[in-house]
């Protein structure tokens, strides 16, 4: 097995059914699934990040470690958070209808809440649009959502991890 992905697809396996599993237990108990998800990516991404790269310079690179190397490794690790998360995601909503009901109508339910402040800061026009666009939302949506917001933070600890863990050969 290439030596990249070797080092890399446990942490994202564990970090990606970390976030399924928070989805899951924090929508049985009432809560906003999506959000918590979303958050316990903000803190797992960037712990399995750091290990799994530390992991790649001393184990699989003999202590040595590029800026290239550690971005292929982060990318691989969060990329693969992502994608289990997203797709374990999408595959409950999809097998648990009244689940997705409920997490739509909290979402309706914190529209209808901050009406008014949401106006004021955004506009009219903007709540509309915005209320149209969760009273339409599929489950597909909420999966691509959860995706994408691992990626982004993903990137940024990336480059930060692959930075302070560089390591050249003289």
């Amino acid at each position: 097995m290439n030596r990249y992905l070797e080092s890399t697809y446990k942490f994202a396996l564990i970090g990606g059914g970390f976030c399924l599993i928070a989805f899951i237990l924090f929508g049985s108990v009432g809560y906003d699934a999506a959000n918590f998800s979303m958050l316990l990516g903000y803190i797992i991404t960037p712990v399995f990040l750091f290990i799994g790269i530390r992991l790649f310079k001393k184990g699989y690179n003999q202590g040595f470690l590029s800026f290239a190397h550690g971005m292929t490794v982060g990318f691989l690790i969060y990329m693969g958070i992502a994608l289990v998360s997203g797709l374990g995601i999408l595959v409950f909503l999809l097998l648990n209808p009244e689940a997705f009901e409920a997490l739509k109508a909290l979402k309706l339910q914190v529209l209808e809440v901050n009406e008014e402040m949401i106006k004021s800061q955004v506009g009219e026009e903007s709540f509309a649009i915005t209320l149209v666009n969760v009273q339409n939302m599929k489950p597909l949506d909420i999966a691509i959502n959860d995706f994408l917001w691992k990626i982004v933070p993903g990137l940024f600890f990336t480059i930060i991890i692959s930075i302070i863990l560089r390591k050249n050969k003289i």
